[in-house]
């Protein structure tokens, strides 16, 4: 009866050890990939290759010129060459890890017959009205016209011009170097019309070391797909001033053609506020010798805190806002003027804040005040103070004066306050800033999801960070190819594309749960099944092995 008892128990033995080893087969090949799988961090994959590519990116800037020869501007013999193609390429000296070089394509080529009629007018308005009927030109080129040495179209201590359009004149020269002495005359004059160093360096002020490029650079607005524009009139002694100003119709008169021209940089919108009992945040000192009240150039920065959280513009703002102030000082401190750092006035009775906007005091006249009761009536001068706030516009947007060559004369802006070079020059600018600001957002991007291995990295976000680089790219190919609109909307798209792709709240959700974190979770779920198996599998393990050492009985 013993035999059957023991088979019995050897065979609940082997079901036992098939059992454990069932239940460790199932929990190793399937359990462990199963929980793997559904428990990973999900990561689409990034062009990471790509993006540390882009710190070598070389940017190759091309202006193409035409250089259009009249007859007599240049000897017989030389005209006789015409047409060709001359490169002039230079790099930008900048610290910057991007290299940037700028080159001028000049066209050379005769004048056809309505230019020549044009440029033997005999004033250069009328020769700029008769050239601009027929043509067009695409941003960012430029036509140069050689005009003959002892033309009157020029006066003759000058030897170049500049016009409001993209357009400039030469004086050419009969001598056997003429091609030489005329293309260093007219690159002189296309980089004052499109690229300079300095033009460069502030576009990328918040890039470079703290040197000699940028000391003074940080004055111009960082590149933006809209601005708002608010102007606000401080009416601190409403008692003694009844201020009445035509913000209206000075922005439909003076502002809107300005930003309608300036309208391919971004969107603008504009809006008007009057403040009364707004006080500056400083106290006027007493001049004794000329009866007034004066603020020092140390003070000013101290002015604009205490009046910017009366504005309540920019809280609720998505782009950045530029406050223009026209500030009626109080009776008690009237007239009120601006010192420069030599104690001097400023001519303007103004001052600007680099990114953030203008003030100007506008004093009401003493005799006001003899013929009339308080309040007095105060109507605005609004041609004054929009020249002020148009100039510091302009400066705040990096549209500085041109550094002319020697001995040239510059026509001066349009109407609307702006050349259609000067355009095309910060859109040069914005464009290199925008694909700084991209490589920037895009490589700080990959590093951090290098390090840190919990972030999810979603198919949008992956999307988004392709279409960044792939729009760097593009931008890059049509700087070099001369396409400025193209350029810069596509480096529009990359700096968008990398600060939506930076800023999405999906990279956030598993930042701050580490590995230590999901061993605190998955070991109290795991351990109770584990244990008992790998005791199973430890106990079948010595039995094999002691069934395998032990001898075989020999009859």
């Amino acid at each position: 009866m013993a035999a059957p008892g023991a088979a019995a128990t050897d065979l609940e033995v082997v079901r036992g050890k098939r059992a454990a080893l069932f239940f460790a087969a199932v929990a190793i090949v399937l359990g462990l990939p199963l929980w793997w799988k559904t428990t990973e961090t999900y990561r689409a994959p990034l062009p990471y290759s790509e993006i540390s590519g882009l710190n070598a990116l070389q940017l190759r800037l091309m202006v193409p010129v035409t250089v259009v020869f009249t007859r007599e501007s240049v000897p017989l013999d030389d005209q006789e060459k015409l047409p060709f193609t001359v490169v002039h390429e230079r790099e930008i000296p900048l610290k910057y890890k991007m290299k940037i070089k700028c080159r001028f394509q000049k066209a050379y080529r005769r004048a056809l017959d309505h230019e020549e009629e044009a440029l033997s007018l005999g004033s250069m308005q009328e020769a700029e009205a008769m050239l601009a009927e027929p043509q067009e030109q695409s941003e960012g080129s430029l036509t140069v016209y050689v005009i003959p040495e002892h033309s009157s179209l020029l006066p003759q201590d000058m030897t170049s011009y500049i016009g409001p359009e993209r357009m400039a004149v030469v004086r050419g020269i009969m001598h056997r170097e003429a091609f030489s002495i005329v293309g260093r005359r007219v690159i002189q004059v296309a980089q004052a019309m499109s690229l300079t160093e300095d033009v460069l360096a502030a576009a990328l002020a918040d890039h470079l070391p703290e040197d000699k490029w940028s000391s003074d650079k940080r004055r111009p607005l960082k590149s933006s797909l809209g601005y708002e524009i608010t102007f606000s009139l401080l009416n601190p002694d409403p008692k003694s001033h009844d201020v009445h100003w035509d913000i209206e119709g000075a922005v439909r008169r003076y502002v809107q053609p300005f930003l309608s021209a300036l309208s391919a940089a971004g969107n603008f919108s504009v809006d008007s506020q009057i403040l009364y009992y707004a006080v500056l945040g400083v106290n006027p000192r007493f001049d004794p010798a000329s009866s007034s009240y004066y603020l020092a150039m140390h003070s000013l920065p101290h002015v604009i805190n205490p009046v910017e959280s009366r504005l309540g513009s920019s809280a609720a703002s998505l782009y950045p806002v530029l406050n223009f102030l026209l500030y009626v000082p109080e009776l008690a401190h009237s007239p009120l003027y601006i010192q420069d750092k030599d104690g001097a006035p400023v001519a303007t009775n103004a001052f600007h804040s680099p990114r953030w906007g203008g003030i100007m005091v506008y004093n009401v006249d003493p005799k006001a005040y003899n013929a009339s009761k308080l309040p007095v009536r105060v109507e605005v001068d609004m041609v004054r103070v929009m020249e002020v706030f148009l100039a510091q516009l302009r400066l705040l947007f990096g549209i500085a004066q041109p550094q002319l060559p020697l001995k040239c004369l510059f026509s001066g802006p349009k109407p609307e306050g702006l050349t259609t070079w000067e355009l095309d020059r910060l859109l040069w600018a914005r464009s290199v800033e925008n694909l700084a600001t991209a490589t920037t957002t895009l490589t700080s991007l990959a590093q951090l999801l290098g390090k840190i291995s919990n972030i999810v990295i979603k198919d949008d976000v992956a999307s988004e960070v392709y279409r960044a680089v792939a729009a760097v790219q593009k931008a890059a190919e049509e700087l070099a190819s001369g396409h400025l609109a193209s350029a810069f909307a596509a480096s529009q798209e990359a700096v968008t594309s990398s600060e939506r792709a930076f800023f999405d709240p999906s990279l956030l959700h598993l930042l701050y749960f580490p590995d230590d974190q999901k061993f605190a979770i998955y070991i109290p779920l795991f351990l109770p099944m584990a244990v008992p198996i790998l005791l199973s599998l430890v106990k079948i393990f010595l039995e094999t092995r002691k069934s395998w050492k032990k001898p075989e009985k020999i009859d």
